[in-house]
């Protein structure tokens, strides 16, 4: 565990021989991946979780499911948010952890001052008298790999770590995903028992009957012992990842377990709506009572008028931007939502969510697209052919991302896109009234700002205001500049001038600022910070 970039996938990567860093799009890890790695010594199993924020849940499950964390810090960063966030992640799951401090390849690293650093944070390491062991490691020179494992093997011997190999399976859903060729498939961390092709399973409220398993090379096993992660096909349905896995005795036991736990679940969606539902009465009420006490206390009522009517419908105006999401695999699905909950910026642009669910876009994902005028974006997802020809057919975007920094920029950027011009004023320049002037216009007298224009330029026909006591008395068309007898188009700085406005009821006053300026239209940029 770790900061994005600090080089846990690359330490994997050292460790197996193989270059799964140059597989994950954009550098990042976007899922749990759960892999083995064969020593002199043992074997270890390794889970690689996400560093980047929007993983934040697929990290917290990550140290639910092992027996000990390596966290990884990089020497030239040191602590960073991240970091601090895997160490409470290990400490709320009772879990031991050894310090990988990584990048020491790097000139000017000081070692000594991340081992501070870490204390800062409650990680007080041998060399500073506390228990947890410090490891300094470069994972793209491979140096110092033998002794991080070395470590590893003897922090594991001091806690004991182990499962029966006996007794009914138990084990932790890493990650779900629906594969075209194979159906639905988990990844999945055996840590009681020894799974076997024909168990009956339970996860969360979803059940199967183990069909096939793989290992992380794609090598059908026959057998899965504790310790050893596993990709597992035969689900009825899709389990979460971080649901715990039990074996049950037969198919029915298993039915019977998912139906009870799902009339819970309703249960208790029942009693959270309900809940809602009233908070929501006691706002209408207190809204209702506090409109009708302030008619009171006008002391008239507003006679209503056509009662029974029909109802009118209203156009929405408000900007929103409505999409449907698929991912390939549940975690990725669910930190992409995290993400989009983080968005509070709804009375400028709403953000909805039509669907979000695991697999490829079906027609219909491109029917509720087209129903809620939306988008569909995609992560790691394939489109059949015939669908992006309907989305085509339909005038339905289908976005597809890799990263999830880009998914959420093209969001931002789809949200601003749809906010509404802001009007500016691009400020030509300004003067000061020295003093007014009246000419005869047939029978009117019409004022005449005497001025000297102090910055910019004065232009005719364009905008101005008039500022009198820092109060705007005009807002409109400079309708005639004169210099000396001249009608003229402009007047620079330090000329003076005779000024008329489109208004001519104004009348001005030595001391009055004048200020020239062109309106323009700018576009807007959502304020949605989601944190990176």
């Amino acid at each position: 565990m770790g900061h994005v970039d600090h080089g846990k996938t690359t330490l994997l990567d050292a460790l197996r021989h193989s270059s799964i860093v140059s597989q994950e799009f954009g550098g990042i890890t976007q899922h749990i991946g759960a892999f083995t790695v064969n020593l002199p010594q043992g074997q270890i199993t390794f889970l690689d979780t996400p560093g980047h924020a929007a993983f934040k849940a697929m990290r917290a499950r990550g140290a639910l499911a092992t027996d000990l964390v390596v966290l990884v810090v990089a020497a030239d960063d040191s602590i960073m948010e991240q970091t601090v966030e895997s160490i409470r992640f290990a400490r709320e799951a009772d879990v031991p952890i050894i310090v990988a401090i990584n990048k020491i390849d790097k000139p000017t690293v000081d070692i000594g001052k991340v081992k501070n650093d870490l204390l800062t944070v409650g990680i007080q390491v041998e060399d500073l008298g506390g228990e947890v062991q410090a490891v300094p490691i470069s994972a793209l020179k491979k140096i110092n790999l033998d002794v991080l494992t070395e470590a590893i093997l003897t922090q594991a011997e001091l806690i004991g770590v182990g499962g029966d190999p006996k007794g009914p399976v138990e084990g932790v859903v890493l990650e779900a995903s629906l594969d075209t060729l194979k159906g639905k498939v988990s990844t999945a961390l055996v840590q009681r028992g020894t799974l076997k092709k024909g168990c009956v399973l339970v996860a969360g409220t979803a059940w199967g009957k183990v069909r096939t398993m793989y290992d992380e090379h794609g090598k059908q096993l026959t057998e899965v012992t504790p310790g050893m992660p596993v990709q597992v096909l035969g689900w009825k349905s899709f389990p979460l990842a971080g649901d715990i896995i039990l074996q049950a005795d037969s198919e029915k036991h298993a039915r019977d377990v998912v139906q009870f736990r799902e009339q819970k679940l309703m249960e208790e969606k029942m009693l959270g709506d309900q809940v809602i539902i009233e908070k929501k009465a006691q706002m209408h009420y207190e809204k209702y009572r506090k409109e009708r006490q302030e008619r009171l206390m006008k002391g008239r009522y507003r006679k209503m008028k056509n009662y029974f009517r029909e109802k009118e419908v209203m156009e929405d105006t408000h900007p929103f931007l409505s999409f449907v999401l698929k991912g390939d695999v549940h975690g990725s699905v669910e930190a992409i939502m995290d993400v989009v909950n983080t968005y509070d910026s709804h009375d400028a642009c709403r953000l909805d969510v039509i669907h979000s669910g695991v697999g490829n876009v079906t027609e219909n994902d491109v029917e509720l697209a087209e129903t809620f005028d939306g988008i569909i974006y995609t992560f790691n997802v394939k489109v059949p052919p015939e669908i992006k020809k309907l989305a085509d057919e339909k005038g339905i975007q289908i976005k597809p991302f890799n990263v999830i920094y880009h998914l959420i920029a093209d969001m931002k950027t789809e949200i601003s896109s749809r906010l509404p011009l802001v009007e500016e004023e691009d400020v030509l320049g300004e003067a000061n009234v020295l003093q007014e002037f009246l000419i005869n216009d047939k029978k009117n007298k019409i004022p005449v700002a005497g001025c000297k224009c102090t910055k910019g330029i004065l232009k005719k026909n364009s905008m101005c205001k008039v500022i009198r006591s820092d109060r705007v008395i005009y807002n409109g068309l400079i309708s005639s500049l004169r210099h000396e007898k001249s009608d003229v188009e402009t007047i620079k700085k330090d000329v003076e001038c005779g000024l008329m406005v489109a208004d001519t009821e104004i009348s001005f006053e030595p001391g009055d600022i004048i200020i020239c300026y062109d309106p323009k239209s700018v576009a807007q940029e959502t304020d949605w910070n989601p944190g990176f």
